[in-house]
């Protein structure tokens, strides 16, 4: 039978202990089930695929909207909060990993003594030849290193670098989320500043038109063929038109300011000059198969990032109900003289395993092992809920889209209706074959289709700046299992060789 040396087995003993760390108690993560609906409600017919592409803004052609993303994603402040948080979170990663690492430490030292050995004075230690040498000095020198382990035997450490790594991916999604957030909200005030333009444009072309109309009026009073109650009645018309401008401008004004804070500048350094939303292309967007729609929802992403971490805290709760085994030991010299410092006698050796077990805490495991529990239960139901929701934000934008189509054509066609009408009536007014009461109606109603129909063109935009941000807006999931999808998130490296969602950066 092979005897090993006392030394030796406690070597054996350290790495098996070592080795056998890292066993997972489990519960490991599995998606869950979801339903998913086999076709679009809202789609008319099986249109071809068409997602949005990272940059899908640019499909407006609106050099002005893409310089103002450009200096949102460059500048705005809840981006910049979201990638702050991404720099937290991978710190976390590192600082979740460092227990499954030794912790290693070295100490040099030197301490100097004088022991007395009999009577002291003085003039003894003046005159070492009278009173002899009272005392000895006492050198002492150190270079000793130390180390330290806590074996892993139950997965405690390793579930929490699984759960900081979610939590770090969760970041990465939550990002992402922001930036769409931000851009559509700097679309969505653009388009809108656009539209008021346009509104603020017609009000004015209807009080030119309806002034006009009052002129020649006074000219019928001044012949003898109006009354002063229909120049009173068109004057009416004119200061309700006129009174509706002011609205308009404080309107456009103040969208124009809010798209300072987008930006992340001051509202003074705001410099634009808004078009016309008639101006604006509309790009097609298709979506295809409902089934590929959560792999291009960032929301729904760090709904499942946080569902993974919450799966790995119940494993470290479990965990907790096990022993721990913490494993230390230091080597190094120890002696009275430099010289002498790393001879064979200097040398110091030791180490030490020991078991902790809880055995009464009054609950508090228990309580925390439910506690994760309830916290996974909870963010599982947000999870379904985040599925359900991302359907339903397609849905709705497509069946906006298609309606707010349908409604600009329709109310195009009122437009020309009513704008034909409106000449025919302002022609006969001239030549006295019509009535006041005639060219204030058909004045009225042009005014209210042109407005409706600029209300409609919103409508049509907002609806398509709304399926987008359905569709994730270019976003695509990376592959894999959660904690792993960045290769960068390792213990000791922080964010290093990863790609960041659109907007993000790393100093």
């Amino acid at each position: 039978m092979v005897r090993f040396h006392p030394a030796r087995r406690r070597a054996l003993a350290f790495i098996l202990l070592a080795g056998l760390g890292g066993c997972d108690l489990g519960p490991d993560y599995k998606r869950p089930g979801a339903e998913i609906p086999s076709a679009w409600r809202a789609s008319r017919t099986t249109a071809a695929e068409a997602w949005p592409s990272g940059e899908w803004w640019r499909g407006f052609r609106s050099p002005e909207l893409n310089a103002l993303i450009d200096e949102a994603r460059a500048r705005n402040f809840d981006i910049a909060a979201a990638i702050a948080r991404i720099r937290q979170a991978d710190a976390e990663v590192r600082i979740a990993g460092a227990p499954l690492l030794p912790t290693l430490g070295g100490t040099a030292g030197a301490s100097y003594q004088r022991l007395g050995t009999g009577s002291f004075s003085a003039s003894s230690v003046s005159n070492p030849e009278r009173g002899g040498k009272p005392y000895f000095d006492l050198h002492q020198y150190s270079l000793i290193g130390n180390a330290s382990y806590e074996v892993d035997f139950w997965g405690h450490n390793a579930a929490a670098l699984e759960s900081a790594k979610a939590s770090a991916v969760f970041s990465r999604y939550d990002q992402a989320v922001v930036a769409l957030t931000v851009l559509t909200d700097v679309a969505t005030t653009w388009f809108t500043a656009l539209d008021l333009k346009d509104r603020l444009e017609i009000a004015k072309q209807n009080l030119a038109d309806a002034e006009q109309t009052l002129a020649v009026i006074q000219g019928r009073l001044a012949a003898g063929t109006a009354s002063a109650l229909d120049v009173a009645q068109q004057a009416a018309l004119v200061a309700g038109v006129r009174a509706t401008i002011p609205n308009f401008a404080n309107q456009l004004e103040q969208e124009i300011i809010a798209l300072g804070v987008l930006v992340g500048r001051p509202p003074e350094a705001v410099r634009v000059r808004p078009g016309t939303l008639v101006a604006l292309a509309r790009p097609p967007v298709y979506p295809g198969l409902p089934s590929q729609l959560l792999a291009r929802r960032p929301d729904v992403a760090e709904v499942e990032a946080e569902l993974v971490a919450a799966n790995a805290n119940i494993k470290v709760a479990r965990a907790a109900f096990f022993p721990t085994v913490p494993l230390t030991g230091s080597a190094g010299f120890e002696n009275t003289a430099i010289a002498t410092l790393f001879g064979p006698g200097a040398t110091i050796l030791s180490g030490t395993a020991a078991i902790t077990q809880p055995i009464f805490d009054g609950g508090t495991l228990r309580g925390q092992l439910e506690q994760a529990r309830g916290r996974y239960d909870e963010l599982l139901a947000d999870y379904r809920k985040a599925i359900v929701q991302a359907f339903t934000d397609v849905e709705t934008a497509l069946a906006a889209v298609r309606y707010a189509a349908d409604q600009v054509a329709a109310q195009a066609q009122a437009v020309a209706t009513a704008r034909r009408a409106a000449d025919i009536a302002r022609a006969q007014l001239a030549v006295g074959t019509v009535d006041v009461t005639t060219v204030l109606t058909v004045e009225t109603t042009l005014y209210t289709d042109l407005d409706l129909l600029a209300q409609a063109r919103l409508a049509q935009f907002l609806g398509l700046l709304s399926l987008y941000q359905a569709l994730g807006g270019g976003w695509t999931q990376p592959r894999g299992p959660i904690p792993e999808q960045f290769p960068g998130l390792r213990p000791g490296r922080i964010v290093g060789g990863i790609s960041l969602p659109v907007g993000d950066t790393i100093r």
